[in-house]
């Protein structure tokens, strides 16, 4: 008899449900904030840590190859010695309350950028109303690891100027058809739940080429968070080049211990497929579940977008599985308390 999902499950699940709505709620928040962006802003910091970083990263996917600007992730409390006038800031933090966000508010106001907050309140939104800095202010109350539409399509939204032509249809195209996936994403028989069957009690490795290496490294948090299970992320071609050697001096009964995905979009180098085709057959023959999987829409952002939503599905079908509760982050609420009483 299956085990009815627990309260904190269930409001999980639906807010991964959530996330095409979230991304269409977001970009309308961005696009419409008064942000004032500098015009010929060429250099942009996305300063956050967790899930708002990561949406940055994920948005650099499509800002690389779209727009003008050169977008990098600060993971940090400071910022790079070259962001100065000419450089715009956006300071990134669901809760409002992330220190080392907070402190590069106060490293690009001293630094002479141009700032943008984007959350859903607390001590952030207080010093951008304060300091009259442009803010977005994302609907509150959720845990920041799923917000990850809100965020992703709030910077969409506040870089879309940047842009050769308005996001909008785009987006509202995008989030339309990721919504029918949601039911199989959130059933017991779709993909994402079967690979979690698949998966057993192996530690997870995902790896991502190019602009996928994000969505891996969302894979790996989303299943440290929500699974509570440590997992790793790493990046294709480069791991050819060192884990490969790893993979092939490992014993077999170590490598049952393993369970690796590729996460791809698009066509792969010639020579990057026939070095993952090699990887693949030295893993399998040692015993590693392998998994491959392409998101093939035309339109990168989707690839990205489906792939999350994939992702976020089959960390909440491995929590189940555990018989964890994937809503509780007790230990980071203590490292917060730890650091407030510093």
């Amino acid at each position: 008899m299956a085990t009815k999902p627990s309260v904190s499950a269930v409001r999980m699940r639906g807010l991964a449900v959530e996330l095409p709505n979230q991304l269409r709620e977001g970009f309308r928040l961005g696009r419409d904030a008064d942000a004032r962006l500098p015009a010929n802003a060429r250099i942009a910091v996305v300063a956050g840590m967790g899930g708002s970083a990561i949406a940055a990263d994920l948005v650099r996917g499509i800002t690389d190859i779209e727009t003008p600007l050169l977008l990098t992730v600060g993971r940090s409390p400071t910022l790079p010695r070259g962001v100065g006038k000419e450089s715009l800031v956006v300071l990134t933090s669901y809760s409002g309350n992330t220190w080392e966000t907070l402190a590069a508010y106060d490293a690009a106001r001293r630094q002479g950028a141009s700032r943008v907050v984007m959350t859903s309140g607390g001590t952030l939104a207080e010093r951008a109303e304060r300091d009259s800095v442009p803010h977005v202010i994302l609907p509150p109350g959720l845990p920041p690891r799923s917000a990850a539409g809100y965020m992703m399509g709030g910077l969409i939204g506040l870089l879309d100027h940047y842009f050769p032509e308005s996001n909008e249809k785009r987006i509202d195209a995008i989030a339309a058809r990721l919504s029918e996936r949601q039911s199989e994403f959130a059933g017991a028989r779709g993909a994402p739940a079967r690979l979690a069957r698949r998966f057993g009690n192996r530690v997870p490795l995902f790896y991502g080429n190019e602009m996928f290496v994000p969505l891996a490294r969302r894979w790996k948090t989303q299943v440290e968070e929500n699974a509570k299970r440590i997992a790793h992320f790493d990046s294709f071609p480069e791991l050819l080049h060192n884990a490969l050697v790893a993979w092939d001096a490992m014993s077999k009964a170590e490598a049952r211990r393993w369970g690796v995905v590729a996460l791809e979009g698009g066509s792969l180098h010639p020579s990057t497929a026939a070095g993952m085709a090699h990887l693949g057959k030295t893993i399998l023959r040692k015993g590693v579940l392998a998994e491959r999987l392409v998101f093939k829409a035309e339109d990168p952002l989707e690839a990205l977008l489906e792939g999350v939503s994939f992702g976020d599905h089959f960390s909440l079908h491995l929590a189940a599985l555990g018989g964890v509760d994937p809503l509780e982050v007790d230990a980071i609420v203590a490292l917060k308390a730890a650091v407030a009483r510093r």
